[in-house]
């Protein structure tokens, strides 16, 4: 139950506990009840050792929270959908175990599309670009060094789930986090990030070429009535050609004779030689990469 949800009559959320993933929907019901301060509040969730299917059951959940704040403690629904989905793990395999592999280092693969497209429920990633515009690359930048990123937002929670913490009061606990979300305002309290908020010229250019290609699928689709690829289609594999692209030029450049990164390679991945200077010092120390960066600094007339 997210915090501040009294505020609210419905709402769902996503959280993850310990090894597990889970989904949760809460309703809230006004009562004549002075034992329940007049009002009734609910809420049901599943947990699982993947995140990838949760959302298909948030119908079940909405209906069976209304269920128990009209019936109270009648489980009959719930225990027969318990005994249908429960899973056994392997003996000695805990739930973290039990998750694939991730790799870093991610090629595109058609195979490999259709997994990550539904761990993302619909309009996900698209809404998330949209609402931090240009600052989305700022953000992409601190997921790509691993860095601990914590979103607050007020409830309802369930539109913004995919973004954050309804808890305030962890923005005064700087050992949970690298990095804050508060609305549109991104910020670090580690002073060797702090370069790294700023949107540079090309952070602006891939965002600008972001727009451009969701504009041509957009009258693509009106144009043509092509409706087989969507904006979530786009957005997820602009950043997954954009991620293949970095990793694939430091590991030519890890493989080279003189194994020097230069102003050159930092184009070529998308990046500014001056403004990502502090992004790539830190992506070489966070994957490994022995690599030398040479990014001359610009000239002075």
């Amino acid at each position: 139950m997210a915090s501040g949800s009294h505020r609210v009559q419905s709402d769902f959320i996503y959280f993850r506990k310990g090894g597990f993933y889970g989904l949760a929907c809460f309703a809230n019901m006004p009562v004549e009840s002075e034992l329940e301060r007049g009002a009734r509040m609910k809420s049901v969730g599943i947990l699982s050792p993947s995140y990838t299917l949760l959302y298909r059951y948030m119908h079940f959940l909405e209906n069976q929270v209304r269920h128990q704040l009209e019936i109270p403690g009648h489980y009959t629904p719930l225990e027969a959908f318990y005994e249908d989905k429960k899973g056994v793990a392997p003996t000695g395999v805990g739930p973290r175990n039990c998750q694939p592999t991730v790799h870093w280092l991610p090629t595109v693969h058609k195979h490999l599309y259709p997994e990550m497209k539904i761990t993302h429920p619909a309009g996900c990633m698209s809404q998330f670009i949209k609402f931090f515009g240009e600052q989305i690359f700022v953000l992409w930048k601190f997921a790509l060094l691993r860095k601990r990123i914590l979103i607050f937002s007020p409830p309802p929670v369930g539109v913004v789930c995919y973004r954050g913490t309804t808890e305030k009061i962890f923005e005064q606990k700087q050992n949970l986090y690298d990095v804050y979300v508060d609305n549109q305002n991104v910020k670090t309290h580690r002073e060797y990030l702090q370069p790294l908020l700023r949107v540079n010229s090309a952070d602006k250019e891939k965002y600008r070429r972001l727009n451009d290609q969701r504009q041509l699928l957009m009258y693509t689709q009106e144009v043509d009535g092509d409706c087989t690829s969507c904006e979530e289609d786009l957005f997820i594999l602009f950043f997954m050609e954009l991620n293949h692209r970095i990793f694939q030029t430091l590991l030519e450049v890890a493989a080279s004779q003189d194994k020097t990164l230069t102003a050159e390679h930092a184009r070529s991945m998308g990046l500014d030689p001056q403004g990502d200077r502090t992004f790539l010092m830190n992506l070489l120390e966070v994957y490994g990469f022995d690599l030398m960066l040479v990014i001359d600094n610009p000239c002075c007339a």
